[in-house]
């Protein structure tokens, strides 16, 4: 069986394939941290993807690209999803609008079966590369989910800002200011 993974932009034919990643990606963050009984809360952050998917393929159609997503693919299936977008509120928000005018890595997810395996770091890397052919310098990202922090502290190092307590007591959300040539490929 082939493992390869390959990058692509999404396309319309790629939808359903990467509503499968967000709401599986998803329910295994939620378990691992705890959070199983906030159905709602589940249900409003994988919907919030999904529209993102179509916010995106619609700007594309009209030749808008201030957003896009890259999709991981084992031979046709799509198994990870990432996205570049203006900040979303949190960030913009929670460092008094001082990161409002840098875009987002967001939307970074991976079936909770192949996480561990290189495709977030390939996916990253892929995009980091379409940031620097559009000249872009800085992006930033957050997460409020804690195993997602750590693995971010690993990568992008320490955070640029701490909401302290942001989703209850011990419950921070974190969000770093990256510059782009420090993580593009050598």
């Amino acid at each position: 069986m082939n493992h390869l993974v390959t990058i692509h932009p999404l396309t319309t034919l790629d939808v359903d394939d990467a509503n499968l990643v967000f709401e599986t990606a998803i329910r295994g963050a939620f378990q691992d941290e705890g959070l199983d009984v906030l159905h709602d809360d589940f249900w409003d952050e994988v919907n919030h993807k999904k529209r993102l998917l179509q916010v995106v393929l619609q700007q594309n159609h009209n030749q808008d690209e201030t957003m896009f997503f890259l999709l991981a693919k084992r031979e046709d299936t799509v198994v990870g999803t990432i996205s570049f977008a203006p900040c979303g509120e949190i960030i913009r928000k929670g460092t008094n609008q001082e990161l409002a005018d840098i875009g987002e890595l967001g939307t970074l997810y991976i079936l909770p079966e192949l996480q561990g395996q290189g495709i977030g770091s390939a996916l990253i890397q892929a995009l980091i590369g379409e940031l620097q052919r559009r000249g872009l310098e800085k992006f930033c990202l957050d997460s409020g989910y804690k195993h997602a922090q750590q693995r971010w502290k690993r990568k992008f190092g320490k955070p640029h800002t701490v909401l302290q307590d942001y989703w209850g007591e011990g419950a921070d959300h974190m969000i770093w200011l990256c510059d782009v040539k420090d993580f593009a490929a050598q």
